[in-house]
Parts: structure tokens; sequence; C-alpha cells
């Protein structure tokens, strides 16, 4: 199951550099911005399987709030994996849903937020704690990646929505 899981990631970051490829004269997009920084495999693999490459490649503005390879490696054994099978793609794209916030929020304009309304529907609690700032129970470790219709934070953790 492992090594589907990679393959899947491996081939899509392949397709997701092919389409990059020919677009040299623009910024990259949020979806090209992440694959690039390298650390978002699994990410990548989850927002292809759950059919939101192409939304957000679109025109945004979004705010992705990117959980890192190393955060979904903190999910239970089994979760990705679990996530990844076609019957489960409507709670894969809740909680990815969940990471999206509609418009561009900088680093500036979330340390003012005490919460922020998803695409899925649901907020996020925003807390700033000096320099550091948490989104529900996610440290963000690196903000303001500018992306052609967008920003990313790097978030620490997978952050899951509430059940109700």
């Amino acid at each position: 199951m492992k090594f589907e899981i990679r393959n899947l990631a491996i081939a899509t970051v392949a397709a997701l550099g092919i389409v990059a490829g020919g677009s040299s004269a623009r910024a990259a997009d949020i979806v090209d911005t992440a694959v690039s920084a390298g650390q978002f495999k699994t990410l990548a693999a989850a927002l292809t399987q759950a059919g939101l490459v192409s939304t957000l490649k679109g025109s945004g503005p979004f705010t992705v709030f990117a959980p890192t390879d190393a955060a979904f490696a903190k999910l239970p054994a089994g979760t990705v994996e679990n996530l990844l099978k076609p019957e489960n793609k409507d709670k894969l794209t809740a909680i990815l849903t969940y990471h999206v916030v509609p418009g561009k929020v900088t680093a500036a304009d979330v340390v003012k937020l005490q919460q922020a309304k998803t695409v899925n529907g649901k907020a996020l609690k925003v807390s700033a704690k000096g320099s550091g700032v948490m989104i529900n129970d996610a440290n963000v470790t690196k903000t303001d990646i500018a992306a052609s219709n967008g920003v990313i934070h790097v978030v620490d953790t997978v952050i899951l929505p509430p059940n109700n």
C-alpha cells in the first residue's frame, strides 16, 4: 500500500511538473508552488485523489495552510492510505478544504484574526502567541509563500475539521 501511495505521489508531482513546465512566463500557482517546494508530496497526492488540483490552480485567490509530508506522517498509521481510497473521497475533500480559506490572507492579516472561515464552511481557530501563530492545534512554521493565485502558510500538523 505504501508503494502505491509513493507511486501516486510521484505521478502527481511529475504530472504537475509537466503542466508547470509550459508556463514559465507567469508566476506559479498554489499547486505548482507547493510541488516545487518538495515537502508536500502527500498533500499533492491527496489533492489529486480528491479532485481539487484544478480548483487550486484556478484564479482564486486562496490561502492554504499546507501540511508538510512530516505533518501527514504524524497521523496514526494507515490513516493517509485509508483517506486516499476512492470510497473516502468525501472525507478527504472535507479535510483538505478545511485547510483552505477564500481570499489572500497574509501573515500580517492572520495575526489579527481569531478565526477564519474555510472553503469547507467551518471555521479555523487562529491564535497568536509571541512570534508564533497556531491554526487550531497546528503551528505555522513558514508564512507568506507567494503564488499567482494566493498564498501558502506551512503547518506542522494536519488540521482535522470538527465532526459537527
